[in-house]
């Protein structure tokens, strides 16, 4: 570890410049005299006008967007829209984010306000320049997520930038595709560029790309990508002067300064709502490298007082492995969760709410690694892990408000990324490498009105899309037998989490194709559920070798499952590395679903029902787990008895008078100083304490949190639970934890009274 283990707060003597530690802007840039900076704005603008001129910006990242998914060759942009377009002012204000990948954008003011701090004096930013830049220590997600920075001009004073991050195919590193499971650090990676000027004067620097260039092993395809970012960037430009010379400078301004001020309001009141507190979740990353068998802590923190609110990751542990994310990454992953549960119908103009927003990481851990720490597969295991605890926090402290508690949601499906990173020679006889995009599939969590959606995309990305498999049989030499959404894999509640879906496929006009997997979340669930909710499946890869398949095709016989075949199972292990596929060896991966809200003995037994003449939850489920006798109103009613009781054992506890001063959450209830049940008002202690300690407490299996849930000592050493914290005086789930044994219980809510 290369840093103190103490919060960003708490360091005196420390640079975060982006070389050693994560680049954190001061709150003054110090930008070069020499960069004019436009800062003259209209503040009175006419309704017709304003609205006119903010979907035409929205309207620009739109077309932004729409161009780079037009000119690049990649199934990355097409299919997957790994990619994400950005408007921001002279200074690196937020104006809009794109709808597609979010946490691209949740980096992109952070590389800009860099580049204004470290290249306005030398080489200098004038009109016709572009950045690239990649380095996760300056604002990046990993070195695979390469932005291109446009500075836009008027008149010599730089007005506003442009900005997009697209997904490369592969640039460098020790393994194909750059997804590198076994880096030791950052030099086994990819190449690290901080903002570098490879567009002057609109003619592009050929030295600068090709050294950009060189180090991919798909050189072409990143030239592609290059130049459909720049031809993104161009558009979006000549956009934003064109209203400029229509409607003026200072009236262009004045709308994105009023986007952003409309913004802060609405957001502050939505703050005004809410009552101060301490919000925490708790969750784990497993295998930091091959043949690591540990489970890595990762914590989240969310306080709330007055107008501000202050994440924090203190708690978390320490970087490890190849594992790991940066300042920048954990930063843009928790904006996600904000600006899709706060900021929603702002359209994805974060940029006010920031201004009422604190980061305080511990710097030296795992979403806050200090260089050389290994980052290429931040994305999918730290920044990750990062984002989906937010929506629990985030959630809970919105939870009081009955207004804004309808925008409450589950963590969501692929919380965790199953990587199927596999590689070889295609059907065309050319070498490829490519990481398997299905799981973008994912799941909606439900909500706290209704349930999540089956394969509903990652909420990360609002507008994804799950690529066809005949994309995917036309692009690469292989041939899926099913790809279908799995029974039980949506977290029970009383309002149910997504389903997720499996992959299943076999090489098709290749020898062999030679694999890695790279994942977490396979031993204990990350889709946790919320306010008593369960989590969704784990992901889950599935290998037979020499199976019976080619015999299977020859009789025209369909596959279902991957279990109907014969052959001989293989344990693949979370980064296995170099294992191959032939012919007859079957390869299938189900992804995470989402959680679940609520106690499932709670729901309506009719949507259950329902549910289990759909395929989506089976009739043991049905019964074990929501308590319901198909068909059998007064069999539901007394098995669903038999389970509270079972909770708790026996009835017990004093019942406290009035009404609720308001809902913590679903199932929690304050009553003057006290915690209480909110269904049959049981005193659960004192507020100031942790109202769990009120609650009977079950330690279970982590295999009852899920009926995908296998056994975790395939994967790990420590032993994870499934807690449950259930009223004492009626047996309804008041929350659940998933955790390691070792683990103290999570005071996952604190509030203070106004």
């Amino acid at each position: 570890m290369n840093a103190p283990l103490k919060k960003l707060s708490e360091l005196a003597g420390v640079v975060f410049d982006g070389v050693r530690s994560g680049y954190v802007p001061p709150k003054t840039l110090r930008i070069s005299k020499k960069l004019r900076l436009h800062r003259s704005s209209k503040k009175s603008i006419d309704p017709v006008t304003f609205e006119v001129v903010r979907h035409a910006l929205w309207n620009v990242n739109e077309e932004h967007g729409a161009t780079i998914q037009r000119l690049s060759g990649s199934p990355v942009a097409m299919y997957a829209l790994d990619l994400n377009p950005s408007i921001l002012t002279e200074d690196a204000e937020f104006v809009y984010f794109g709808p597609y990948m979010q946490y691209m954008s949740g980096v992109t003011d952070t590389q800009v306000k860099w580049t204004l701090e470290n290249r306005s004096d030398n080489p200098g930013i004038a009109d016709g320049d572009m950045f690239l830049a990649n380095d996760p220590w300056v604002g990046a997600a990993h070195q695979m997520d390469v932005m291109l920075l446009c500075p836009v001009f008027w008149q010599g004073t730089l007005f506003c930038w442009v900005t997009n991050c697209l997904h490369q195919y592969d640039i460098g590193g020790i393994t194909p595709g750059s997804f590198c499971p076994s880096a030791r650090d950052a030099f086994d990676e990819g190449i690290l560029l901080p903002p570098i000027k490879i567009v002057e004067k609109n003619e592009i620097r050929r030295d600068i790309e090709e050294v950009y260039l060189r180090s991919s092993r798909k050189p072409s395809a990143v030239a592609l990508d290059f130049r459909a970012q720049l031809a993104g960037n161009m558009t979006a430009r000549n956009r934003v002067t064109s209203l400029i010379e229509k409607y003026g400078p200072e009236t262009v301004k004045g709308v994105m300064r009023k986007i952003i001020d409309d913004g802060e309001r609405a957001f502050l009141k939505k703050l005004a709502r809410i009552p101060d507190g301490v919000w925490r979740d708790r969750t784990y990353v497993e295998c930091c490298r091959p043949g690591d068998r540990d489970v890595h802590r990762v914590m989240l923190t969310l306080r709330k007082q007055g107008k501000k609110l202050t994440f924090e990751n203190e708690g978390t542990a320490p970087q490890a492995g190849g594992i790991n994310a940066t300042y920048s990454g954990w930063r843009g992953a928790i904006m996600v969760a904000l600006n899709e549960l706060m900021c929603w119908e702002q359209y994805y103009a974060v940029g006010g709410a920031l201004r009422h927003v604190e980061f305080n990481p511990t710097p030296g851990t795992l979403n806050c690694a200090d260089f050389p720490a290994s980052v290429s597969t931040a994305p999918v295991q730290c920044m990750e892990i990062s984002l989906y605890p937010a929506y629990n926090v985030l959630s809970k402290m919105i939870y009081p408000d009955p207004e804004l508690r309808k925008d409450v949601m589950c963590i969501g499906g692929t919380s965790q990324w199953p990587a199927t990173i596999f590689r070889g020679i295609d059907q065309w006889g050319e070498r490829y490498g490519y990481i398997l995009v299905d799981p973008i599939g994912g799941a909606i969590g439900a909500f706290s009105h209704a349930d999540g959606i089956s394969t509903g995309g990652q909420a990360r990305t609002p507008i994804c899309k799950l690529p066809n498999v005949e994309h995917t049989e036309q692009s690469f030499p292989v041939l899926f037998l099913y790809r279908k959404e799995i029974r039980d894999s949506g977290g029970a509640g009383k309002f149910r989490g997504g389903l997720s879906a499996e992959s299943c496929f076999i090489p098709h006009g290749t020898d062999c194709i030679t694999h890695d997997t790279l994942s977490s979340g396979n031993a204990i669930p990350t889709s946790t559920g919320m306010m008593g909710g369960y989590p969704g499946a784990v992901n889950r890869y599935r290998f037979f070798r020499d199976s019976d398949i080619a015999d299977r095709m020859k009789r025209a016989e369909l596959v279902r499952d991957i279990d109907e075949l014969k052959g001989k199972r293989e344990e693949l292990q979370l980064r296995q590395q170099d294992f191959s596929q032939n012919p007859s060896d079957v390869y299938a991966v189900l992804w995470s679903a989402a959680g679940g809200f609520g106690d499932p003995l709670e729901r309506d037994p009719a949507k259950v029902a329902a549910d289990v003449e759909n395929g989506d939850v089976s009739a043991e489920a049905a019964k074990t787990i929501y308590g319901v006798v198909l068909g059998d109103p007064s069999a539901t009613a007394l098995e669903r008895d038999r389970l509270r009781f079972k909770r708790i054992g026996k009835r017990s506890g004093r019942k406290l008078e009035g009404k609720p001063d308001l809902l913590a959450t679903e199932n929690l209830a304050v009553r003057g100083q006290r915690w209480s049940c909110a269904k049959c008002a049981t005193d659960l202690g004192a507020a100031k304490d942790n109202y769990k300690a009120g609650c009977v407490r079950n330690d279970l299996p982590i295999e009852a949190s899920n009926p995908i849930v296998g056994d975790p000592k395939r994967f790990i050493d420590p032993l994870p639970q499934f807690r449950q914290f259930c009223c004492p005086g009626c047996g309804l789930a008041i929350e659940n934890e998933i955790a390691l044994a070792d683990d103290p219980v999570l005071k996952d809510v604190e509030l203070r009274s106004k």
